[in-house]
């Protein structure tokens, strides 16, 4: 026969090798040095607590990557019941990132670990998250932000209520509700 039709499932090779490549990975401590060491650019990540895959995230923009892992450690470092020290991290460049839903696909994959949909992530959903309808399995319930942790924090000696802000904000070990803007 002179013809034969053929569909490349672009989507399937390509979860195929990430998955492979993400497998044959050692996870490495997530901390703010860590993160700094990865080249600027979209891709995709998993973290893993005490060894255990538990998120997987991704970013499309230019500067993703380690700006998104430097939010996560900012976001756990000062959590009840996690240690910074539990969690760890892979990530992947990837230097073609198409339409495709790379990280909905990976979730499938792996059978949707056990952070991802459960309140964590590094946007924050609205206000008064803490305190409205928790989950018992949410991650905001298992980790809750440590409101008693003092802060090293020091009023500027002049400025407006929105500087005062601004200085308060940029202290906090944890991303402040989405909807404060100054």
């Amino acid at each position: 026969m002179a013809y034969v039709e053929f569909e490349f499932d672009l989507s399937d090779a390509l979860l195929t090798r990430l998955v492979r490549l993400l497998d044959g990975m050692e996870p490495t401590p997530l901390t703010a040095a860590n993160a700094a060491n990865i080249p600027e650019g979209q891709g995709v990540y998993q973290l893993f607590h005490n060894g255990v895959l538990v998120y997987i995230g991704k970013t499309d923009s230019d500067a993703g990557l380690p700006q998104r892992l430097r939010r996560h450690v900012r976001s756990i470092q000062n959590r009840q019941n996690l240690d910074v020290v539990e969690v760890s991290f892979n990530a992947v460049r990837i230097f073609v990132f198409t339409a495709m839903d790379l990280e909905t696909l990976l979730i499938r994959s792996y059978g949707r670990p056990g952070w991802n949909n459960s309140g964590f992530g590094s946007n924050d959903p609205g206000r008064n998250r803490d305190r409205t309808r928790l989950r018992p399995e949410g991650f905001d319930a298992r980790y809750p932000i440590n409101v008693d942790r003092a802060l090293d924090f020091a009023l500027p000696p002049e400025g407006t209520v929105a500087t005062i802000l601004g200085a308060l904000k940029e202290s906090l070990p944890y991303e402040p509700l989405a909807k404060f803007r100054l």
